[in-house]
C-alpha cells in the first residue's frame, strides 16, 4: 500500500491552506514519530545549518529540539502556492532549560509528492529573546483561530 497524506497536489488556495494548519498541528503535537509520517522516506531538509535526509533523522533531529526548546507553540501562515510547492511564514515560542524565552521567525519551502508528503522541507530560522510577558502563543490555535483571516503579527 502507498502512503498518502491529503490533500495532494496540485494545490488550490484551499488544500494549500489545508496542508499549512496540518503542518501546525502536527508539529504543536511535539511527537517526532507523527512529524516524520508526513515527509517521505527519504525526504531532504535544510533546517537552518542542519542538512537531514530520511524519517530516521528527522525523528532524530526533532527528538532533541524538542529536548531543548521547551513549551514550544507554533503558528505558520501561507504564504505562496503552486503545483507541488508551499511557501510558508512562521512564528514559534519556546524556552529553554534556564527558562529563557525565545520567539523564532522564520520562512519554509516545501516541495510535495504526488501522494502528498513533503520531499523536501528548506527552513531559515532567526531566534529573538523575548521576555515571558511577551509571549504570545500559549498553545495549539482554537478552532475560532484558524484559517486564512488570522495570520500572525509580524514584530
Amino acid at each position: 500500500m502507498t502512503e498518502s497524506r491529503p490533500p495532494f497536489p496540485p494545490f488550490d488556495r484551499q488544500s494549500a491552506w489545508a496542508k499549512v494548519q496540518a503542518a501546525e498541528d502536527s508539529w504543536n503535537s511535539r511527537d517526532p514519530q507523527r512529524v516524520a509520517l508526513a515527509y517521505t522516506p527519504d525526504s531532504v531538509w535544510r533546517n537552518r545549518d542542519a542538512l537531514i535526509r530520511g524519517r530516521a533523522a528527522i525523528i532524530e533531529f526533532l527528538t532533541a529540539k524538542w529536548e531543548r526548546e521547551l513549551d514550544y507553540a507554533l503558528r505558520k501562515s501561507l504564504w505562496a502556492y503552486e503545483g507541488d510547492h508551499i511557501a510558508v511564514r512562521f512564528q514559534y515560542e519556546w524556552h529553554d532549560i534556564e527558562g529563557k524565552w525565545f520567539r523564532s521567525y522564520g520562512n519554509e519551502l516545501w516541495e510535495f509528492d504526488k501522494n502528498g508528503l513533503m520531499r523536501r522541507r528548506e527552513a531559515s530560522i532567526n531566534d529573538v529573546e523575548i521576555a515571558e510577558s511577551d509571549r504570545r502563543y500559549f498553545g495549539p490555535r482554537s478552532a475560532d483561530e484558524r484559517g486564512s483571516g488570522h495570520d500572525f503579527a509580524l514584530y
